[in-house]
């Protein structure tokens, strides 16, 4: 994989470093040693997520961002570089599936709300508009109905920063966190009919 900096920071980019004073700070950290793939980390917190945000970029030069949601998990890790989804039936205007099929560019966002910790990604990805039956068990939707198949050769990643990232709980995640209190209160009043006269 590429460092991450050297992919983002093009000369205009590392100009206005310059002119704001954030320069240094960058150069030293685009210096570290490039990645021979998704580390631990990343791919936990990959294959956690139960939606990401896609952009890609079309022909027109245009960028188009997307959100793709599925069940924790349903991107999966197909290498060390490269990860794969389901398409799903969406509007059927097929503007995303369009821009990777014209020049495959995308970047993503993984966001961990309730951890305020965000992946970013760039990559080279391919739509696969009749995917073969390995690819299709890689993903464990043999039996999904899709709209065709994402990869996507990751090649560059980039721990955002927390700042600004609200914590949002999903439905699942706020049971889990209030089950103790409704069994406290089960427990409370069943205090309070035992105490009670007959």
């Amino acid at each position: 994989m590429q460092d991450y900096f050297d992919v983002a920071f093009t000369p205009t980019i590392v100009e206005l470093q310059d002119q704001k004073g954030s320069r240094r700070i960058y150069a030293d950290r685009a210096r570290e040693p490039d990645a021979d793939g998704l580390d631990l980390a990343e791919l936990g917190h990959i294959t956690a997520r139960d939606s990401f945000y896609l952009a890609s970029v079309g022909e027109s030069g245009w960028p188009y961002v997307q959100h793709r949601g599925g069940e924790p998990g349903f991107v999966k890790i197909l290498g060390p570089c490269t990860i794969g989804w389901v398409e799903r039936n969406g509007n059927r205007q097929y503007v995303g599936t369009g821009n990777i099929t014209a020049t495959g560019r995308v970047a993503a966002i993984f966001v961990d709300y309730p951890n305020r910790t965000r992946l970013k990604l760039y990559g080279n990805a391919t739509y696969h508009a009749d995917p073969t039956d390995e690819l299709l068990a890689a993903l464990d939707a043999e039996e999904v109905r899709n709209d065709g198949v994402v990869t996507v050769e990751v090649v560059a990643t980039n721990w955002n920063c927390p700042k600004y990232l609200t914590p949002r709980f999903i439905e699942g995640e706020v049971r889990a966190a209030i089950e103790p209190l409704h069994e406290r209160i089960a427990e409370l009043e069943q205090q309070i009919v035992d105490l009670s006269p007959s």
